[in-house]
């Protein structure tokens, strides 16, 4: 039921933005914005600003100092309209995950594609591809890294948990919905 402000520009981020809702939220300011992009790449790594009568969403092109790529398994780049991998590059790329040398090794790579200095690039599993305009439609995952109420959850790091527990001998975990807006963690597990 909320109707908004005249002159808000509103910023939407940290989850997908849906069309319907994003049709909704561009009616209650001046100006809607989709930003994107994860917290090893300062928080905004892409912007796009989203109509009324928006007919898709997208997260948009690079902001300054950051560039976007979409590569395929062998971390080539893939042409307009093919999905791959987003790597994200430029300034506002992290050093590394604290205390975690493998996983900043998985995740933070060299960036061949430009010519500065020890220059790195991040690896965010989101399945994306390129419009013919430039802008970056995000398809989905690569993996099975799910998010729940604003929190990155790797459903296999559960089911590694669950596994180690005495007596259970299989397990799955799964993001459900089964009411609208109402998403829970559940996993099934198989015992002796």
């Amino acid at each position: 039921g909320w109707r908004g402000t005249p002159g808000l520009r509103i910023l939407c981020g940290g989850e997908a933005l849906d069309i319907e809702l994003a049709r909704q939220l561009a009616k209650c300011g001046d100006a809607l914005w989709n930003m994107y992009g994860p917290t090893e790449t300062t928080i905004w790594s892409t912007c796009q600003q989203i109509g009324r009568n928006a007919e898709r969403v997208t997260v948009g092109k690079p902001i300054a100092n950051t560039r976007c790529y979409i590569l395929d398994d062998d971390q080539n780049p893939v042409p307009a309209g093919i999905a791959g991998e987003l790597f994200i590059g430029g300034d506002g790329v992290a050093r590394e995950y604290l205390n975690r040398p493998e996983l900043t090794a998985e995740r933070f790579v060299t960036d061949p594609f430009t010519s500065a200095p020890n220059a790195r690039m991040y690896r965010t599993g989101d399945l994306a591809r390129f419009l013919r305009d430039g802008n970056i439609q995000v398809l989905g995952r690569t993996d099975f890294q799910v998010k729940l109420r604003g929190f990155r959850i790797e459903l296999g790091e559960i089911e590694t948990a669950l596994g180690n527990i005495q007596g259970i001998t299989q397990c799955v975990t799964v993001l459900r919905e089964d009411t609208p807006g109402d998403q829970r963690l559940v996993a099934y597990v198989t015992s002796t």
